[in-house]
């Protein structure tokens, strides 16, 4: 049987896939004002809270040492999503003429974005191991991951192959 928070995470890690996805392709378009923009991630940012809440079970105690933790990853998270966003259009604005110069420059900087969020992810292991139980650290991981699954499953399924030269 599946949980109710195992679905909450299923659900929230596809809508925030499908979400940020239309986010990237309106700012690949130029189409979103910046003021819509805002508005979008602070609500992405407050929905992605509310679930981790939800699924991260906290005590009084463990709350006040996890939430700053959080607040700090997801702002620097927040700013390789970012990144990721401006290569997807990058990627959009040469698709129809990629050469092989600009081929390499993106995929060197899709693995230099990976290489961070792994550099990251290990930066705040401890942060997060010394607010939390290790249980619960696995579980912030879990659902962190599922969301980052969520997200590139959309964008696999979304963006077009390389036309190969």
């Amino acid at each position: 049987m599946v949980k109710r928070n195992t679905i909450s995470v299923i659900l929230f890690s596809g809508l925030i896939a499908l979400l940020m996805f239309t986010f990237s392709v309106a700012v690949a378009q130029d189409k979103s004002p910046e003021s819509t923009a805002a508005i979008f991630i602070q609500k992405i940012k407050a929905d992605k809270k509310l679930l981790v809440a939800e699924n991260m079970q906290l005590t009084e105690s463990e709350a006040k040492a996890f939430w700053p933790v959080y607040q700090t990853y997801q702002n620097e998270l927040f700013l390789l999503r970012a990144r990721t966003a401006r290569l997807i259009k990058d990627y959009a604005d040469n698709y129809d003429n990629l050469t092989n110069a600009k081929a390499r420059k993106l995929l060197d900087e899709m693995v230099n974005i990976e290489s961070l969020r792994v550099k990251l992810n290990k930066t705040y292991l401890p942060k997060f191991r010394k607010a939390l139980p290790e249980t619960k650290v696995a579980r912030y991981y879990q659902i962190e991951n599922k969301i980052n699954a969520a997200l590139y499953s959309e964008f696999a399924e979304k963006i077009p192959l390389v036309e190969s030269k």
